[in-house]
C-alpha cells in the first residue's frame, strides 16, 4: 500500500482533480499499462504545484531508487518500474506523465517498439487528420506490420508497432526514417517529415525523430499534465473516426475502457 502525502493537493484544479486522484487512476489502469511499460527505461514529467506549472522532465532516478528499478549504461543511471505499487510510488513523488524507451531491460539495444507521432497543423480538420492516419495504416500493413493506435492526448493521434526483428538503434532508426519517407513520398500534400514548422501549413508532421536510443514517447495509458487531464490512451482502428486526440480523460476513461 502506498501511502499518497497531500492527497487533496489540486494538481488539475480547474478540473477538481487532486493528487489522490491521479494516484487512483494509476493504481486502476496498472494491469493495462503495465503490460505495455514494465522494464521500459522511462522519463517523467513530474509536477509539484500544479499539472502545467513547475513541471520538469526526469530521467534520472535520485531520492526514489529503493522504489524503482535501476540500472547503469555506460555512465548514465537510468530507471524502469515492474509493478503497481512502483507506478503508483511515481506519482507519490509527483509524476502526472510517463514516457518509455523503444526498448526493455535488460535488452537495451535491442529496440522494439516504434512509434510515429503525427503532428496535425492547428487548422488542419480533424477529418483530415482521421483519414491521413487511416493512411499511416494502409501503409505500414502494405509492408506486412501491424499497427496499432492511441491517442496522444493533444492535438494527434499516435500509430505504434511491435517490431519482431532484432537489429540494433541505429537500424531501427532509419528503419523509423524510411517508412516517414515513404509515407510521405505517398502522399506529399498531406504529410511532411520537415521539422520546420514552415513546412507543415496545412500538413501533418510524422515525428519519426523518437525511435532513437534515449528517446521517448508519451506512454500508452499515461495520463498528460493539460487542462482537462486527457490521457494518451490506446483505441482499436474501427473507433479513429470516433475518437479525438484529447477526447479520453481521467474523469470519463472507464467509458473507453471496453472499447480498446
Amino acid at each position: 500500500m502506498i501511502k499518497i502525502s497531500h492527497p487533496d493537493k489540486q494538481l488539475f484544479k480547474k478540473d477538481k482533480l487532486s493528487k489522490l486522484d491521479l494516484a487512483i487512476y494509476y493504481n486502476e489502469i496498472a494491469p493495462l499499462m503495465l503490460k505495455q511499460i514494465r522494464n521500459r527505461p522511462l522519463s517523467v514529467i513530474r509536477c509539484h504545484i500544479e499539472a502545467n506549472e513547475s513541471c520538469f522532465f526526469k530521467k534520472h532516478p535520485s531520492q526514489e531508487k529503493e522504489y524503482v528499478e535501476t540500472f547503469f549504461d555506460g555512465e548514465e543511471e537510468y530507471f524502469y518500474v515492474r509493478t503497481k505499487s512502483q507506478l503508483v510510488y511515481q506519482v507519490q513523488l509527483g509524476t502526472v506523465e510517463f514516457h518509455i524507451w523503444g526498448s526493455k531491460y535488460p535488452r537495451i539495444d535491442s529496440p522494439n517498439l516504434m512509434v510515429f507521432d503525427l503532428d496535425p497543423d492547428e487548422a488542419l480538420p480533424i477529418k483530415k487528420l482521421r483519414e491521413a492516419t487511416l493512411l499511416v495504416k494502409q501503409t505500414l500493413k502494405k509492408l506486412n506490420l501491424n499497427p496499432q493506435l492511441k491517442t496522444s492526448g493533444g492535438k494527434g493521434y499516435h500509430v505504434y508497432l511491435n517490431i519482431s526483428k532484432k537489429m540494433d538503434w541505429q537500424a531501427f532508426s532509419n528503419l523509423a526514417k524510411e517508412i516517414a519517407l515513404l509515407i510521405e513520398s505517398e502522399h506529399p500534400k498531406i504529410f511532411t517529415t520537415s521539422i520546420k514548422k514552415s513546412s507543415r501549413k496545412n500538413k501533418i508532421f510524422i515525428d519519426y525523430l523518437r525511435n532513437k536510443k534515449g528517446s521517448t514517447c508519451v506512454a500508452p495509458y499515461s495520463v498528460r499534465a493539460r487542462a482537462g487531464a486527457p490521457i494518451s490512451f490506446p483505441i482499436p482502428w474501427d473507433k479513429l473516426f470516433e475518437i479525438s486526440p484529447n477526447e479520453i480523460t481521467i474523469k470519463n476513461y472507464k467509458n473507453y475502457l471496453d472499447k480498446t
